[in-house]
């Protein structure tokens, strides 16, 4: 079975559903693959770096109110062992980081790759939308630095992700995470394992039966 995994890099809940999904995936039988597909939370160039608090609290309705959201999606990160520091995280626009993602895919390094974009927006502060940064992690999960940094600095992937972007909304994806089990069921929101494991159950046998 292929699981198509809308995200962004930049979405606590994508990271806390990827988690889920994996700890899902430790009980299932099943054969599966994992694809990952683009999805921007805000398409909105970021000039510069600036705190993700700010960010957020610029976007919805002050810091107080933006670090309220923060310590409870830290909370419910921990339960997916996850340490979130949202004092760290910096704001980005991550359609680079989408990119290098494809880019990781093709060598087959896609998982490790969101992995580590994961960790570096959420726990190092790293900015993942300059390109110095990513040509570091791409390193960092084992690809050529030197090939990473070309692909990133030529139009090598762009048209791609932006027709993948484009993809997402006319299938009607419009929040993240959303896993779409064999190309047909959609399951939407960092669901608990043990809800997408049922839903991984019940997608096989559908399939099975038709």
């Amino acid at each position: 079975m292929e699981i198509e995994i809308y995200a962004d890099v930049v979405c606590p809940w994508c990271w806390i559903g990827k988690r889920r999904l994996e700890q899902a995936l430790a009980s299932y039988d099943g054969e599966v693959t994992v694809r990952f597909r683009p999805f921007q939370l805000d398409p909105t160039p970021v000039t510069e770096p600036k705190p993700l608090i700010e960010a957020l609290g610029a976007k919805f309705g002050g810091r107080d109110k933006a670090e309220g959201m923060a310590a409870h999606v830290t909370q419910v990160a921990e339960g997916a062992g996850i340490d979130m520091r949202f004092d760290r995280a910096v704001a980005a626009n991550t359609f680079e980081a989408h990119r290098l993602v494809r880019f990781a895919t093709e060598r087959g390094r896609a998982a490790e790759l969101v992995e580590r974009l994961y960790r570096a927006h959420f726990q190092d502060g790293i900015d993942v939308g300059s390109t110095d940064a990513l040509v570091k992690l791409a390193t960092e999960v084992g690809l050529d630095g030197t090939e990473a940094r070309e692909y990133l600095e030529s139009n090598l992937g762009r048209r791609e992700v932006a027709a993948d972007l484009s993809a997402a909304h006319q299938l009607g994806v419009s929040s993240v995470p959303t896993f779409v089990l064999a190309g047909k069921y959609a399951v939407t929101g960092a669901q608990e394992p043990e809800t997408l494991l049922a839903a991984l159950r019940e997608v096989a046998e559908r399939e099975a039966a038709a």
